[in-house]
């Protein structure tokens, strides 16, 4: 392949970019950008990498999560504390189930920026750019912020270094005791409407954690029951911010994005001759490709290919994204497809995108049944394939939001205006993103078994 360095994105075609009006001023963001210290370390993303290569083998599970898009004006340190304890939770019940360890990414310190199906937006006889997340632009419907103003990857910089030291502060200083967050988990199931489908996963995990107790294994001689380790990612869209954040590693020569743990592309700037795989194929992080239900075969090998010419098990993690009523359909003949071409691959689902639907009332929404459904055939056409399901990406927060339908509080379109807080796509909020764990819980346990 063509010689790599971290600007030859730049002879490529690109999509999804915003037109800055200075050109001289976005050079010199990306100038002083390049001087910031690193928001994460190469030896941190190797020990991602190392923890995916187990997932890839069947010796591990990937749980991602968190916003669909950061947001300045709704930056707080509560906000960032109940999506970490939301995902400590999930994990908590898929490692009982699973009886592996999780490997938690969140979608956190640095998912400001979204892909938008149009350039512009036209409410009436005004047409604006398109919202393209906080690191661009601005939500509000008003010529002055929707301009793209470069400035604004400075603040998203300084807004997830904050984030970063949060959430390592969480992870070391004891709220990740295994402890409190089994009780966070049984006060969830307390009040659950269907809290019986769920009471005897959780009884099991109380009694492994009295076991442990019993031989002497506690938060204060074990700093595995009270510590953890979170990563973080997002998508890599706006490829100027990334190529500032890439640094070349003292130890090992390498190049790595030190924006985030993990980025990936998405299902709207993978194509193989364009910008963000020119970029990805370079960097040594763990990364990831959205797939959806228009991929061919032929172009996925070939993609897994530029992405990880090695077959390194994991580097690359696919993240389909297809919908509940498409992925039966169209899954088994890509799963078959890399399992006879030997590729060494993560597959793992986010079953968010391809769901979305517009409710009555004009907001996008999402409905937790078919959330549900597309991952109960995620881990049935791998079982049925002889491959390892190896992961969920899920669009979640920890608030008490109303963005998507169902669940056992059975949340209707009715309901959704009342705490629709999102600015881009619907999340599941806590309750619900806590029943899908204990919902899927089975389906990995089974994967496990298989995997074993």
């Amino acid at each position: 392949m063509a010689q790599w360095s971290a600007r030859s994105w730049r002879d490529k075609p690109i999509e999804q970019q915003p037109t800055y009006s200075d050109p001289s001023q976005l050079q010199a963001v990306e100038q002083q950008l390049s001087q910031f210290p690193p928001l994460v370390f190469a030896e941190e993303i190797r020990a991602l990498r190392n923890q995916l290569k187990n997932v890839c083998v069947g010796e591990g599970f990937l749980l991602q999560g968190g916003d669909c898009a950061e947001s300045f004006s709704d930056f707080n340190a509560p906000k960032i504390r109940d999506t970490f304890k939301v995902i400590l939770q999930m994990a908590i019940v898929m490692t009982f189930a699973g009886s592996c360890p999780v490997t938690k990414v969140a979608r956190m310190a640095g998912q400001y920026a979204k892909p938008r199906s149009s350039d512009f937006e036209t409410i009436g006889d005004l047409s604006l750019p398109s919202y393209r997340g906080d690191i661009i632009n601005g939500s509000e419907f008003e010529e002055m912020a929707r301009q793209p103003d470069p400035e604004r990857m400075i603040k998203a910089y300084h807004h997830s270094a904050a984030t970063m030291n949060l959430l390592r502060a969480f992870a070391q200083g004891g709220l990740a005791n295994l402890h409190k967050v089994h009780k966070w988990n049984l006060s969830f199931i307390a009040s659950n409407p269907l809290k019986e489908r769920y009471q005897k996963i959780a009884e099991e995990i109380q009694s492994a954690l009295r076991f442990m107790e019993v031989l002497g294994i506690n938060s204060e001689n074990n700093a595995a029951i009270h510590e953890t380790s979170l990563f973080t990612s997002h998508e890599a869209l706006l490829l100027p911010y990334e190529q500032a954040l890439t640094r070349t590693d003292t130890l090992t020569g390498l190049p790595y994005d030190c924006s985030a743990h993990m980025v990936w592309i998405g299902e709207r700037t993978r194509k193989l001759d364009q910008a963000h795989v020119e970029f990805m194929r370079g960097i040594h992080n763990p990364v990831g490709v959205k797939v959806g239900p228009t991929m061919p075969g032929d172009e996925l090998i070939q993609l897994i290919d530029a992405l990880n010419p090695d077959n390194e098990p994991g580097r690359l993690t696919l993240i389909t994204r297809m919908g509940a009523d498409n992925l039966a359909n169209k899954l088994p003949e890509l799963v078959r497809r890399v399992k006879q071409e030997g590729r060494n691959v993560v597959w793992s689902s986010d079953p968010m995108h391809g769901n979305t639907i517009k409710a009555d009332n004009g907001l996008k929404t999402r409905n937790f049944d078919a959330i549900h459904k597309e991952l109960r055939h995620f881990f049935a056409i791998h079982q049925a394939e002889g491959t390892y399901p190896g992961g969920i990406h899920l669009e979640m927060t920890g608030e008490d939001v109303t963005e998507c339908t169902g669940g056992a509080y059975r949340i209707s379109e009715a309901d959704l205006s009342s705490r629709y807080r999102t600015q881009c796509d619907p999340r599941l909020n806590a309750d619900q993103v806590l029943e899908l764990a204990f919902l899927v819980a089975e389906s990995l346990k089974a994967a496990r078994n298989g995997a074993g």
